[in-house]
């Protein structure tokens, strides 16, 4: 069985990479690539995935290998980049992320209204880097449910061996 990695999607520009990067415990350098990178706990999808509607069966395709989708949207540029309803595409958890939150606080709430149109339910995070602002509560709880899902997989597992399944 694959490691199911967390899953970060949004424009360009809009702090994926450095979401990523402190998911993974990484300080390095950033890197700006054109492909999916497979980090250690992560997937960091190119803006240009979602900026280019044909890209999508590439997303959704990656997203059998994620236990969440992080959909992010940007507080000091608040163009929406995702189409309605487009959380709905995918199996696991989706959380939807405001990054740049220290920014422009007057787009927040057209963030959360970009947000539910996306379909992505409440709770939002808001983050901020450098500082890690708010990614701490984000961070908990997807090792919260990580662990969780593994207490559920063990005990499946279980069963599956006992014969009882």
């Amino acid at each position: 069985m694959r490691k199911k990695r967390i899953m970060v999607v949004g424009p360009t520009s809009c702090g994926k990479t450095t979401l990523v990067n402190w998911l993974n415990d990484y300080e390095g350098p950033l890197k700006k690539t054109q492909d999916m990178i497979y980090g250690k706990n992560t997937i960091d999808v190119p803006g240009s995935y979602i900026e280019n509607t044909w890209m999508y069966k590439h997303i959704i395709a990656a997203a059998q290998d994620a236990s969440h989708v992080l959909i992010l949207v940007d507080q000091s540029r608040c163009v929406n980049k995702y189409p309605p309803g487009f959380a709905k595409a995918f199996r696991c958890p989706v959380i939807g992320v405001i990054t740049k939150a220290d920014l422009d606080k007057e787009n927040e709430e057209l963030c959360i209204k970009q947000l539910k149109q996306i379909g992505v339910e409440p709770p939002y995070y808001r983050v901020s880097f450098p500082g890690a602002a708010g990614a701490a509560e984000l961070k908990e709880r997807l090792l919260r449910e990580r662990e969780a899902k593994g207490e559920q997989d063990e005990i499946h597992n279980r069963r599956r061996t006992e014969g009882s399944i």
